[in-house]
C-alpha cells in the first residue's frame, strides 16, 4: 500500500506538466500565429518585393547601361502620384479639397516633401561612396529614430519584447551582411568611405522623419491626402533637384527601348510601394512595416543569383528566418498609445496594438465581458 501512494503522485503529475505544456503551446500558436498577423506578414513581404524591384532595375541600370541618374527614377515616380493622388484632391469637396489643405498646411507638407525627397536621394546616391556593407548595416539606423519620434509624436510606448524584437531584427541584418562579406559582395568600396556613411545615416533618418508623418496623416487624416501631397512637393523639388544636378547624366544617357523599359519598371514599383504602404502603416504601424521591409535586400540577392551572378550561402536562408521572428515577435504583442491630456483632468492612458486584428480582438473582449 505505501509504495503504490507513493508512486501515485508522480503518475498525477506527469499528465499534469504534459497538459501545462501543450497549453502553453496552444497559446503561443494563438498568440503568434493568427490570421491578422499573417497577413500582416503577406503585406510587409509584397512591400519588400516592391523595394527589390526598385533595387534591381537600378542595378540593372548602372552596371548594364552605365545609367546614374536616382532624382530622374524619382522624379516619374513623384509624377505618377502627382496625376493620380494630388488631382483626385483636386476633386474633393470642403476640407478634403486640395486647395483648402494647401491654405492650411502648405510649409508642413513642404517639409515632408524635402524629407522624402532627399532620403531617397542621399541613399542611392550613397552607393557611389561606400561599400554595400555599410549601407545596409547604417541604413538600420532608421529604425531606433523611428522608434525615437514615434514615442515623442505619435505617443508610442514600447513594451520590453519589442525591444527584444528590433534587436533580433538587426541580428538577422547582421548575419545577412555577414552571408555578403563570405559571398564576395562586397568587394568594391566607394572613393570616400566618410561620405557615403554619413549619407546613409542622413537618409536613413529623413526615411524615418517621413515614416512618422507618413503613420500620422494616414491615422489621423486620410491615406489620399498623403500621397496627393508627397506627389504634389516631390515633383516640384525632385524636379528641380534633378536639373541642378543631373541635368548632364540625362543628356548623356543613350535611350533604347531596354533603358526606356527599367525606368518605367523602376517608376511602377516605386509606385506600387508608395500606394500600398500607407495601407500596410494604417493597419500596423510604421515600425512594423521598417522591420518587415528588411527582408528587400535579401530578395534582391535572389534575384542577383541569375542576373548579376551572385553566390549562393545558407547564411541567406538564416538571415531570412531570424529577421521573420524578431517581425513577428513585434507584431504579436500590444504597445501603449499615451494619449498627450488636453485638459486639468488626470489623463487616461489608452491601450493601442500595432496589428489590426488585436485591436478587434480587444474590442469583442470589451462588449462581451467574462461573468464575475
Amino acid at each position: 500500500m505505501e509504495a503504490a501512494s507513493a508512486q501515485s503522485p508522480c503518475s498525477s503529475e506527469a499528465p499534469g506538466l504534459l497538459s501545462n505544456f501543450m497549453n502553453l503551446l496552444l497559446r503561443i500558436k494563438e498568440k503568434l500565429f493568427t490570421w491578422n498577423i499573417l497577413k500582416t506578414i503577406a503585406l510587409g513581404q509584397m512591400l519588400s518585393l516592391c523595394i527589390c524591384g526598385t533595387a534591381i532595375t537600378s542595378q540593372y541600370l548602372a552596371v548594364k547601361y552605365k545609367v546614374n541618374a536616382p532624382m530622374l527614377q524619382s522624379f516619374i515616380n513623384y509624377c505618377l502620384l502627382f496625376f493620380i493622388y494630388t488631382t483626385m484632391l483636386a476633386f474633393r469637396p470642403g476640407n478634403e479639397n486640395l486647395l483648402h489643405i494647401l491654405k492650411e498646411k502648405w510649409w508642413k507638407y513642404i517639409f515632408l516633401g524635402l524629407a522624402d525627397v532627399e532620403a531617397n536621394y542621399m541613399i542611392v546616391k550613397a552607393y557611389q561612396f561606400t561599400t554595400l556593407t555599410s549601407v545596409q548595416l547604417l541604413d538600420c539606423f532608421g529604425i531606433p529614430v523611428l522608434m525615437a519620434l514615434s514615442w515623442f509624436v505619435l505617443h508610442a510606448r514600447y513594451r520590453v519584447i519589442h525591444f527584444v524584437a528590433v534587436a533580433i531584427c538587426l541580428l538577422g541584418v547582421g548575419t545577412m551582411v555577414g552571408a555578403d562579406i563570405l559571398a564576395g559582395r562586397d568587394n568594391n568600396s566607394g572613393s570616400d568611405v566618410l561620405i557615403g556613411d554619413v549619407l546613409v545615416l542622413l537618409g536613413a533618418s529623413l526615411y524615418a522623419i517621413s515614416n512618422v508623418c507618413e503613420e500620422y496623416i494616414v491615422k489621423k487624416l486620410t491615406r489620399v491626402e498623403f500621397l496627393g501631397m508627397v506627389g504634389l512637393f516631390g515633383t516640384f523639388i525632385s524636379g528641380l533637384q534633378m536639373i541642378l544636378i543631373e541635368y548632364q547624366d540625362i543628356v548623356k544617357i543613350q535611350w533604347n527601348w531596354k533603358i526606356a523599359l527599367l525606368f518605367v519598371a523602376f517608376a511602377l514599383c516605386m509606385f506600387c510601394l508608395y500606394s500600398f504602404m500607407p495601407v500596410v502603416i494604417k493597419a500596423t504601424s510604421a515600425t512594423s512595416v521598417n522591420l518587415g521591409i528588411l527582408t528587400a535586400d535579401l530578395y534582391s540577392l535572389f534575384f542577383g543569383l541569375f542576373l548579376f551572378g551572385y553566390k549562393f550561402s545558407g547564411l541567406y536562408i538564416l538571415s531570412f528566418s531570424v529577421i521573420m521572428v524578431g517581425f513577428i515577435l513585434y507584431c504579436s504583442t500590444p504597445t501603449r498609445n499615451a494619449e498627450p491630456s488636453e485638459s486639468n483632468v488626470p489623463q487616461l492612458t489608452s491601450y493601442g496594438f500595432d496589428n489590426l486584428g488585436l485591436k478587434i480582438e480587444e474590442n469583442i473582449q470589451e462588449q462581451n465581458p467574462a461573468p464575475m
